[in-house]
């Protein structure tokens, strides 16, 4: 996959967590560092404007980023983000070098396509339960996918799809498989849905003395 986003960002000495407030306060920036690869992990900042427009777009949590680095340019990817739990403010990012020649291990989210037409629900009446909305993949740096897709259209009541029924991209593999057999978990399944109480058209007439009277 080639790379689609470029963030630009500068080097930065001062760190803590005095530091990162005053950052975020004062400059409107976001601390963050870049870690990986044999280079020795690298503290930055970038504008916190172009952070937050870039995160409002799905594909940049699963894409290699050219990250400009007081002008010199190297491939990562996102790892983590940490957010303000109240206010939209995002406090601190991480980002892993990635390298084309070297395989990495990264999450995808799952998109899950013709649900309105799924059999099981259209038919069976059932309800969708989702496990999983994102994956451990294990991939090259060009073939990171932006998600990975499950067909649920032909999928029946009472039954439940695992990784290993997942189709993925050429180059992807699931990280849980390369474990084993036993780490084959369920992502999604239709479940049938649950009988409403039947009222009893039987019930005992009462009495004006209040015990059940008999016939």
């Amino acid at each position: 996959m080639s790379t689609d986003f470029t963030l630009h960002a500068k080097g930065r000495e001062d760190t803590g967590k005095g530091a990162s407030r005053r950052l975020r306060r004062l400059a409107a920036e976001v601390p963050a560092i870049v870690y990986g690869g044999k280079k020795t992990p690298v503290q930055i900042s970038l504008i916190h404007k172009d952070v937050a427009k870039a995160l409002e777009n799905e594909a940049f949590y699963s894409h290699v980023i050219a990250l400009d680095i007081d002008g010199k340019s190297q491939d990562v990817i996102l790892k983590d983000v940490q957010r303000h739990p109240i206010k939209p403010v995002i406090l601190h990012l991480d980002f892993l070098r990635v390298n084309k020649k070297t395989l990495l291990q990264t999450k995808a989210p799952i998109h899950f396509i013709n649900e309105d037409i799924c059999v099981g629900v259209k038919i069976g009446g059932g309800l969708i339960a989702h496990t999983m909305t994102e994956i451990d993949i294990s991939c090259l740096p060009q073939d990171l996918p932006e998600y990975i897709e499950v067909d649920m259209a032909a999928v029946e009541i009472g039954q439940t799809l695992h990784i290993s029924d997942i189709v993925f991209p050429k180059g992807v593999e699931s990280v849980a498989l390369s474990h084993g057999p036993d780490h084959d978990l369920p992502i999604v399944s239709i479940n049938k849905p649950k009988a409403a109480p039947v009222a009893d058209d039987a019930a005992p007439a009462v009495a004006e003395d209040g015990e059940a009277s008999e016939e």
